[in-house]
């Protein structure tokens, strides 16, 4: 009969989701002016830089316009400089009474109607002028862009509405949605009254990410945004965890597993799954007093960690635990058990950094 103490090890819980990885930045690129697509000028799939160019629509239209609009600024600055001279005239005629005073006033509206066309025409030329930048469609932000969904040739409709050329998602940093249940919700709520684990709405909560083809939780981040309800039909809420992605692994559209913290640290109470069994529906252990006589000891189980059970209440770090052949003994039995120690897989069982950082916040979660 093989008997063992427990392990006891300082620890937190991990809880673990399901996500799905979602660009920070998504944009559908649209031309603000229409005209015929005259070029293209990036690789589709490459990844660019804000201000890049990236679709060239023909400008000979708007360059006409411009050039019009610059005209016809110079005849409202020579109108208004005809009409404060008019003014100026006008005003040494009064004083010897050579001309009505409603003559006057006329001649000095006309500078003000002067004024007001210039303006218009400056304004005309400023819109000409931005129009003829349209033109020219460059990436919004950096990201890694998708194919070409109009080919050259075609007449393309500016403004809002207008004909979708492609589309850009921003890569690093990488966003993570996931939900939690209502029970784990609540669970959180009650941590973070108790102290033991903070409010991912108070705090950046450490976050653990990996990709289906991976071992372990590799890449860290921390949640940045929990919502503000649970959805009525799922009877869920919805959580973001953000993850830094210099080399571009993630990419959004992947399904991915993460974990958070599900608990404070403590000291936990860990046994391999052998050495625990099972009455119905009730879990037991079997346990060897100081005189070598089995008893029937139940117990609580929480996850496993590092591939021991947690215990939650029915066993102390001093009691001696059969862990091999629990199924065959009977309790109160005397036994002759041989002691050995259980060796975890890794001795190291905390994610090395858990701590939070400090955010704004008002509400608990």
């Amino acid at each position: 009969m093989t008997i063992s103490q427990p392990v006891v090890r300082e620890l937190i819980e991990w809880d673990e989701y399901t996500g799905r990885l979602e660009a920070v930045e998504s944009v559908e690129v649209r031309a603000r002016v229409s005209g015929y697509l005259q070029s293209i000028n990036f690789k589709e799939g490459a990844i660019v830089k804000k201000g890049n160019l990236l679709f060239v629509i023909d400008p000979r239209p708007y360059k006409a316009e411009l050039d019009r609009a610059e005209a016809e600024l110079k005849v409202a600055k020579a109108r208004l400089e005809l009409a404060k001279n008019d003014l100026a005239r006008a005003k040494k005629l009064l004083t010897v009474r050579a001309i009505s005073e409603e003559e006057a006033d006329t001649r000095s509206a006309n500078v003000n109607v002067a004024q007001a066309t210039l303006e218009q025409a400056k304004a005309s030329v400023e819109a000409a002028r931005l129009n003829v930048e349209f033109t020219q469609v460059t990436a919004p932000i950096t990201g890694r862009i998708s194919r070409e969904l109009v080919t050259e040739g075609n007449l393309i409709n500016g403004g809002t509405g207008g004909t979708l050329l492609t589309t850009i998602v921003s890569l690093d940093p990488i966003y993570c949605y996931a939900e939690a249940d209502e029970q784990a919700f609540l669970k959180y709520i009650r941590l973070a009254r108790e102290g033991t684990r903070l409010s991912s709405r108070e705090v950046q909560n450490p976050a653990y990410l990996a990709l289906a083809d991976e071992e372990g939780f590799p890449h860290k981040g921390y949640i940045d945004f929990v919502n503000n309800r649970l959805d009525p039909d799922t009877g869920t809420i919805t959580g973001r965890a953000i993850f830094p992605n210099p080399d571009l692994t993630l990419t959004p559209g992947l399904f991915a597993r993460i974990r958070i913290p599900g608990s404070g640290k403590y000291n936990a109470i860990l046994l391999p799954d052998e050495a625990i069994g099972s009455d119905q529906s009730q879990r037991f252990v079997m346990i060897v007093n100081k005189e070598n006589t089995t008893e029937y000891r139940k117990v609580e189980l929480g996850p496993i960690v590092n591939g021991l059970r947690i215990i939650r209440e029915g066993l102390k770090p001093e009691d001696w635990v059969i862990v091999k052949g629990v199924q065959r003994v009977m309790p109160g039995v005397k036994v002759d058990p041989q002691k050995e120690k259980i060796t975890p897989k890794d001795e190291n069982f905390l994610t090395p950094d858990i701590t939070p950082t400090q955010t704004k916040s008002d509400k608990e979660g």
